[in-house]
This record gives C-alpha cells, sequence and structure tokens, in this order.
C-alpha cells in the first residue's frame, strides 16, 4: 500500500456535466471553493468544450475566473482542441486534461473521432500548452470495457497510454467508464500498463455502477497506485455510455484510505458536508454511503 494517496476530484466537471437541470456558475464556484477547503490537492474545475456538446459547462469563463485559488490546490481543466485551448489559456488555466478512449466505437459516439484522429486533436494542443508552462494530464476511457464493443484488451489500454506519454502528458488517468470491472481484472490492467509507462505515473479512475468502485480501488492499492479520481457524493456519469451510474464517492474513498493508514490531507467531516451541500442545490440525494449516515462516523472508530 502507498503511504500517501493524492486524490483528484472531478466533482465540479465530471460530476456536474451530467446534471439535468443547469447549475448557476455561482453555485459551482462555491462548490469548488468548498471542495479545496476541504484538503483535496486538485479539483478538476470544468471543461473548456463546446456549449453545443455539453451546455451545463457553458460557463467555463466565468467559472475559473471566478476561483479564489488556494495555494498549493491544483484546479485543473478539460479541452477538446485547440479552440478550447485558447479559452482556456486566456482565462489563466494552468492544467489541462485531455481524452480519448480505449474503444473506437465509444470514441466514435464522445467525440466523433477514431482514436489516431483525437490523439492528432491532441497533439495540435500540447505544443501549444507545452509553449505556455501548462502541464498535461490524460484520460482513457472504457479501459475495462465498452457499452458498444464489450470487453477492452488490456494491449489496447497500454497503447493508447504510451500514446498519450509519448504526447506530453504528466499522468494518465485509466477510466472504468461504465464500471464493469471487477478487482482481478482491475489490477491486471493497472500492472500491464504500469509495466510499459511506469505506476507512479498512472492514475486509476472508477464508476461504481455494479458496486465493484471501492473493491476496484483496493486491488489497485495494493498493485501500488497513488493516484485516485473520484466525484463527490458519487456525482456523475456519462451521456454515451447507457448504464453507467455515477462515480466512486470521494467521501467513501477518503473514508476506505484513512482507515488503511493511507494519507490524504482531506477533512472528511467538510468534505461530506461539501457533499451534502451540493446535493441540496442540486434537489437529489447524494449516492455516498457515508454522506447518507446521520452523521458522518468517527473516524477513529475505522481500523
Amino acid at each position: 500500500m502507498p503511504a500517501s494517496v493524492r486524490i483528484v476530484e472531478v466533482g465540479p466537471r465530471d460530476g456536474l456535466q451530467n446534471e439535468p437541470a443547469v447549475v448557476p456558475a455561482a453555485v459551482k464556484i462555491e462548490f469548488i471553493q468548498r471542495l479545496a477547503a476541504a484538503g483535496l490537492p486538485a479539483v478538476e474545475a470544468t471543461s473548456f468544450v463546446s456549449p453545443r456538446w455539453i451546455p451545463q459547462l457553458a460557463d467555463a469563463d466565468e467559472v475559473y475566473r471566478g476561483l479564489e485559488r488556494r495555494p498549493g490546490v491544483a484546479y485543473p481543466v478539460l479541452v477538446p482542441n485547440l479552440q478550447g485551448l485558447e479559452r482556456a489559456l486566456a482565462a489563466g488555466v494552468k492544467e489541462i486534461a485531455v481524452f480519448t478512449a480505449a474503444s473506437e466505437t465509444f470514441n466514435q459516439k464522445n467525440i466523433n473521432a477514431s482514436i489516431a484522429e483525437s490523439l492528432e486533436r491532441i497533439r495540435a494542443l500540447a505544443g501549444p500548452a507545452q509553449d505556455r508552462g501548462v502541464r498535461i494530464r490524460g484520460y482513457i476511457s472504457c479501459v475495462l470495457g465498452c457499452p458498444y464493443e464489450g470487453r477492452v484488451t488490456d494491449a489496447k489500454v497500454v497503447e493508447v497510454a504510451q500514446a498519450l506519454f509519448a504526447l506530453g502528458c504528466y499522468e494518465v488517468s485509466l477510466g472504468d467508464t461504465i464500471g464493469v470491472g471487477t478487482p482481478v481484472a482491475a489490477r491486471r490492467m493497472l500492472w500491464a500498463v504500469a509495466g510499459e509507462c511506469g505506476m507512479e505515473r498512472l492514475a486509476v479512475h472508477f464508476h461504481d455502477t455494479r458496486g465493484q468502485a471501492l473493491a476496484n480501488i483496493f486491488a489497485c492499492l495494493e498493485a501500488g497506485v497513488s493516484t485516485i479520481d473520484a466525484s463527490v457524493a458519487g456525482l456523475g456519469g456519462c451521456p454515451y455510455a447507457q448504464g453507467a451510474s455515477g462515480n466512486v464517492a470521494t467521501e467513501d474513498l477518503a473514508y476506505l484510505l484513512h482507515g488503511l493508514g493511507i494519507e490524504t490531507g482531506v477533512e472528511l467531516d467538510k468534505l461530506v458536508a461539501a457533499g451534502r451541500w451540493i446535493c441540496a442545490q442540486l434537489d437529489r440525494a447524494p449516492r455516498s454511503r457515508l454522506a447518507q449516515l446521520p452523521e458522518y462516523l468517527d473516524e477513529s472508530s475505522n481500523g
């Protein structure tokens, strides 16, 4: 097990992008501030994507410019293309995330491009981003299965990860987009990619469709991963992956890590409060098991 884990909070972007009701920019800004105040080292703030693709994130410029940045906290944003990068740079962004998939069909459904074409788009923006000193993080979707193609081979995930590192990504997050993974498959896939790319450069990103996310994370922790994506209150989903539920809840992840004696820097009570707060704004119940309790359990009772 790693001594510490870096949690990358994706709720303000991956969590909110699939919400049907428009969330005001002021609410998004307050949400991000609460998450940063809870001690999370990285909070993915928004996406500079076309409003036609994701209307929920049409206010990316307003949200990013409105943030009061805390020292030591990264606020990455997702960018799909060169136009998105130009908007992000104009807003003062210091870190971006780029994305592709390990499934050709999913990539076509998601961004209307093949894997090769998506990598060329990333290549076009990687140079200008690096010239401006902007860090680049990569996402790979469907690393354990695709809603259209079924099983995805570990070899394909390795191939795409290598391509992203070659384009300048400092880290690649491996995403089980539809939540079909189980612990043995997750650990095997992670080992395969780490064997070629290095474990220290990898993160994992699990959706909890079948209740396997924490089990998969535990298996990957045993394999040595030390960066994990999560979304407070279990917010999230994928509009192009039928049946995919939310991300693993950050509260539940932090509770697991603290019970294992792994440092995160997160204050669990503040994190739970942030999850409850955003769910009240959305008028919905949190998916997090921990946030649904009357009061979160005393961490000293776990482990």
